[in-house]
């Protein structure tokens, strides 16, 4: 294979990546920003072509992310545009003896995810939404605007339901369709991550919220579009106006933290393990892939027996604190 200087190596690596029209824009950006880390690197190495970039260089590169204090998550995500820089030379047919499988990335620590308990997902659901209005704002408000609130309100709630009710991850519930559920059966078809279906259980909770929607949706479908949740233009509704709206929401309802969707997603894994113990069940509604992707809910499973543990178990509570939670030491209890 004919090696390239390493700037035309990198300019035909660029234009291939953008002829990629599988990838998120935003992958795609940060790719780019990458491979301009990594030239810059190779080039302070007299590095000139790519026959010359090998495994050593790789490395160094990747020490020098370590030295400059990114996170090992960082260091991954770098890890992996390189591996795609490798496989668009290779694709090119440009000479590089540089091995993507040797490339390797440190091991992150797993960070448990962030699962708002009940009572925190109950004042959310069940609270106050934007369908209330003060007599102040009424009075300043037309009845298409009052209705707007309305039925804005009922969206919201809907999609809410939906996150937390099916565990969807933010792109799965934006990008339903009116033909993707049937609520009589209790389930929806849901497309996940790289364009893989599954089928998930949908509650009474999210059926009724949903059949609420439905009817008031028919006021914003000006164009017939299939999305089953559009904006007031009848527009898809798009994951930004989700995580906007979830954060209104949030403060509506007086949490001490505005909530992110994906953490309705980690409540509903963590409250079906929790009460079923059943891991293979979530992984299946979850959608994914490795069963040990879901195991990292069994640890906040985990933290919950604990805590009951402690609470209940008359060994492990704290010295002198009996089951009622006094704290004066047995026998010395006024009489």
């Amino acid at each position: 294979m004919p090696a390239a200087p390493l700037k035309t190596a990198f300019d035909r690596a660029t234009e291939a990546l953008a002829a990629d029209h599988r990838l998120n824009p935003l992958t795609r950006k940060a790719y780019q920003a990458s491979w301009a880390r990594l030239a810059d690197h190779l080039n302070t190495l007299g590095i000139d072509s790519s026959a010359a970039v090998d495994d050593r260089s790789l490395r160094r590169f990747l020490a020098e992310l370590a030295r400059a204090g990114q996170s090992p998550r960082s260091i991954a995500r770098h890890v992996s545009a390189v591996k795609r820089l490798l496989g668009f030379w290779q694709q090119l047919d440009l000479d590089c003896p540089a091995d993507p499988l040797l490339l390797k990335a440190p091991k992150a620590a797993r960070r448990l995810p962030d699962a708002p308990d009940v009572e925190i997902l109950t004042r959310l659901l069940d609270g106050p939404n934007g369908s209330t209005a003060s007599p102040t704002d009424k009075q300043h408000q037309t009845a298409a605007r009052q209705r707007a609130v309305q039925i804005r309100a009922l969206r919201d709630r809907c999609l809410f339901e939906w996150l937390y009710g099916s565990g969807l991850r933010l792109a799965e519930v934006v990008g339903l369709d009116l033909t993707d559920f049937d609520l009589a059966a209790g389930q929806a078809r849901v497309t996940g991550k790289r364009d893989k279906t599954r089928i998930v259980p949908v509650g009474r909770q999210a059926r009724a919220a949903m059949q609420d929607w439905l009817t008031a949706r028919r006021e914003w479908d000006r164009a017939g579009t299939t999305a089953v949740f559009i904006n007031d233009r009848g527009r898809r509704l798009s994951a930004r106006s989700v995580q906007l709206r979830l954060n209104r929401a949030s403060r509506q309802a007086g949490l001490d933290a505005p909530l992110h969707p994906h953490q309705l997603r980690h409540a509903f894994a963590t409250h079906v393990l929790e009460s079923s113990g059943d891991l293979r069940a979530v992984q299946e509604m979850l959608g994914h892939e490795s069963l040990s992707t879901t195991q990292i809910y069994t640890h906040l499973d985990f933290q919950h027996l604990m805590g009951v543990y402690e609470r209940a178990h008359p060994r492990a509570m704290r010295h002198g604190r009996d089951k009622t939670g006094d704290d004066t030491p047995s026998g010395d209890k006024p009489g």
